[in-house]
C-alpha cells in the first residue's frame, strides 16, 4: 500500500481530527507563558500553569485511557475534548483569575482530553487502514505532528503578541470543541480481537508493556535535551540565542521527513534492535550538538537527530501493538503518552537543575547517558518479553505480530458501528490471516517482521 492509497475521505478526516486535538496540546505551554508574563511575577506563575497542564497530562492519560472502550469510544474522547475546551476557554477568558484557578483551568485542559491521543491512535490503526498499511498510517500520524509542533511556537507568538495574550487559548478551545465534533464524521469505535489475554485485567495487560513505555519516554527525554537546553547550548557558544527557532524548527523538519521515509519501505531485524539501533543514532548526535562549536554543524546533526528520532517514535507504537492485544491498545498508547510527558518534564528539571552547578554542553551529556540507561533497561525488559511469549499460541495468543493475529484470535467488531464503508475498510472475515502491523513494503518485498 502506497500514501496515495492513504488519501480517503476517512483518513482525511481523521487528518484534520486529529490537528484539532493535539494542535492545543503543542501550543498550551507557550500560551500559558505569554498570558501572564505581564502580571507580578509572571513568568514564574507562566512555569506553574505549564507544569500544572503537563501534569495533567500525565494524570489524564493512563486514568482516563484505561477507561476508553471500542464500542463507545467515541462518545468518550468527545466528553473528554469538550471538557479540555472548557479548561482552554477559562484560561483565555479569565487571564487575571487567582493563580490557583488558573492552575486549575491549566489541569483540566491537560487531563479531560488526554485519552483522546491514545483513542484517536486506535481508530486510524483498528478501522480506517487494512492492517498491512499500519506502519504508513503511523508515519503519517508521525508527520503531521512533526507538522503541528513545527508550526504552533510560531502561531501562538504571533497571536500572543500581534492580536491579544488570550488569543492562543481561546484558539485552542475552538480547535477542540472543532475535534470534538468532527469526531462524528467518523466511526464510533475500532475491531478488536477475541483471544487468550481477554481474561487478563487491563492493569495487568499494561503491565506487561512497561519496557515499551520505558524506552518510549527515553526517545522524549532526548527531544527535551535538544529544546531546553539548545538556548543555553547556544549562549555558552557564543552564538546568537534567536537561532534557537530555527534549529528546532529543522530538528521538527528531519522528523517529518524521517517520518516519511520510515514509512516507505520494509527494514530489516527485529522492533527492538530496530529501536535501539536508532536511540543509540539519536544519543550520538545529542551528544555532537553538545560538542560541535559551530552552528552550521549542530543545524545539521539536529536535524538528522529528527529524522532518526522519528523511526525511534515509530518502532514504539509498533512495539506496543504487538505486545497488547487490541482491545487494550487505547489504553497502551494513553499509558505510553503519559510516560513520555513523564520523560520529558523529569528531563527538563533535571537540565534546568544541572544549569545551575555545570555547563549546557555537560548537562546534554549527562541526559544522553541517562537516555542510554533507559534505553538499555527497556530493551533488556523486551528481550526477557519477547523470550516469555515465544512459547506459542497459548502465551501469546492475544497479541498480533508481524505475522498477523494468534491462532486463537477472533475479530469482535465494534458494537453500534454502521456499515464497514464508513470506515474506508471491510474487517476481516473471522480466522482470516491478517498482515501484521508493519506488512509488505510499500514499493514490494518481504515482510522483516516474521521473525518477531
Amino acid at each position: 500500500m502506497t500514501y496515495r492509497e492513504l488519501a480517503t475521505r476517512p483518513v482525511l478526516t481523521w487528518s484534520l481530527v486529529a490537528v484539532g486535538a493535539r494542535m492545543p496540546v503543542a501550543m498550551a505551554p507557550l500560551a500559558v507563558v505569554f498570558l501572564v508574563r505581564e502580571r507580578p511575577g509572571g513568568y514564574s506563575l507562566g512555569a506553574l500553569l505549564a507544569a500544572a497542564y503537563v501534569l495533567g497530562e500525565i494524570v489524564g492519560a493512563p486514568v482516563l485511557g484505561m477507561r476508553v472502550r471500542p464500542e463507545t469510544a467515541r462518545r468518550q474522547m468527545a466528553a473528554g475534548l469538550v471538557a479540555g475546551a472548557a479548561g482552554f476557554a477559562g484560561l483565555g477568558t479569565l487571564p487575571e483569575a487567582p493563580a490557583v484557578v488558573l492552575a486549575g483551568c491549566a489541569f483540566l485542559a491537560g487531563a479531560a482530553p488526554a485519552a483522546s491521543a491514545g483513542g484517536l491512535r486506535s481508530l486510524l490503526t483498528g478501522r480506517l487502514v487494512p492492517k498491512h498499511a499500519v506502519t504508513q498510517a503511523l508515519s503519517v500520524e508521525s508527520m503531521l505532528m512533526s507538522g503541528i509542533w513545527a508550526l504552533s511556537p510560531a502561531a501562538v507568538t504571533g497571536l500572543a503578541l500581534g492580536v491579544a495574550p488570550r488569543v492562543p487559548l481561546l484558539l485552542a478551545a475552538v480547535l477542540v470543541l472543532a475535534a470534538a465534533g468532527g469526531l462524528w464524521l467518523l466511526p464510533e469505535g475500532w475491531d478488536v480481537e477475541e483471544t487468550a489475554a481477554e481474561g487478563r485485567s487491563m492493569l495487568r495487560l499494561l503491565a506487561g508493556a512497561w519496557p515499551v513505555y520505558v524506552t518510549g519516554a527515553a526517545s522524549i527525554a532526548l527531544l527535551a535535551l535538544a529544546e531546553l537546553l539548545l538556548p543555553a547550548l547556544l549562549e555558552h557558544r557564543a552564538i546568537g540565542v534567536g537561532w534557537a527557532g530555527p534549529l528546532l524548527s529543522g530538528f521538527a523538519l528531519g522528523s517529518a521527513v524521517g517520518a516519511f521515509l520510515y514509512g516507505m519501505r520494509s527494514w530489516p531485524g527485529r522492533l527492538r534492535t530496530r529501536s535501539v539501533v536508532l536511540m543509540l543514532g539519536v544519543s550520538g548526535c545529542a551528544t555532537l550538538v553538545a560538542l560541535l562549536p559551530g552552528i552550521a554543524g549542530i543545524a545539521v546533526v539536529l536535524i538528522v537527530a529528527g529524522m532518526l528520532q522519528a523511526g525511534a517514535v515509530i518502532t514504539r507504537n509498533l512495539a506496543l501493538q504487538r505486545t497488547l492485544p487490541s482491545s487494550a491498545l487505547a489504553a497502551g498508547y494513553s499509558v505510553m503518552y503519559a510516560a513520555a510527558s513523564a520523560g520529558y518534564a523529569v528531563t527538563g528539571s533535571a537540565a534546568g537543575a544541572l544549569l545551575k552547578v555545570t555547563t549546557p554542553d555537560r548537562a546534554i551529556l549527562a541526559g544522553v547517558a541517562l537516555t542510554l540507561v533507559l534505553v538499555a533497561v527497556g530493551a533488556w525488559g523486551e528481550g526477557r518479553l519477547e523470550r516469555r511469549t515465544a512459547g506459542g499460541p497459548g502465551s501469546a495468543a492475544g497479541r498480533t505480530t508481524a505475522a498477523g493475529p494468534g491462532p486463537a484470535a477472533r475479530r469482535k467488531p465494534a458494537a453500534g458501528r454502521g456499515s464497514a464503508a464508513r470506515g474506508g475498510v471491510t474487517p476481516k472475515a473471522p480466522g482470516a490471516v491478517a498482515s501484521g502491523p508493519e506488512g509488505p513494503a510499500v514499493r514490494g518485498g518481504g515482510d522483516s517482521q516474521r521473525g518477531l
